[in-house]
């Protein structure tokens, strides 16, 4: 089975001194190419690109779970051990969780440990695993 291709996804940031050091030294993804208003980063192995811009947006939530989870969203999918490793890295740097790290859907086909944080613009982040990473994409 060959891997998922990496994807692309461009966002808007407020700035790109506090986008850098969130995404670099708070996440530990390496900074690639960039300009004056825009820069990438290897996003485990996906490509960001936040681009500076002025626009305000409000952010409506769906409740999932029992938790009000930002509709306007990212992440990526880790492993078991890398999300531990991740929450336990944001926790020292004593990151704020928007939605603190635990096991959603227990016991049903979608069980996954996930958790939200926002990075310095605003935008809404989701970091999640699975016990069975072939749970990815099963329904009921």
């Amino acid at each position: 089975m060959n891997p998922a291709p990496p994807f692309h996804l461009a966002f808007p940031v407020r700035d790109l001194a506090s986008t850098r050091a969130f995404y670099g030294r708070t996440l530990g993804c390496t900074e690639g190419r960039s300009a004056e208003r825009w820069v990438d980063f290897d996003f485990f192995g996906h490509q960001l690109s936040a681009h500076l811009s002025d626009a305000s947006t409000s952010v409506p939530t769906n409740e999932v779970d029992e938790d009000d989870v930002p509709v306007r969203h990212f992440g990526v999918v880790l492993s078991m051990e890398r999300w531990e490793a991740l929450a336990e890295r944001l926790r020292e740097q004593r990151v704020s969780f928007l939605i603190e790290p635990r096991i959603r859907f227990r016991g049903e086909a979608g069980e996954q440990a996930t958790f939200f944080v926002r990075d310095p613009s605003g935008n809404a982040l989701e970091f999640k695993a699975f016990a069975d990473p072939g749970r990815l994409f099963r329904r009921g």
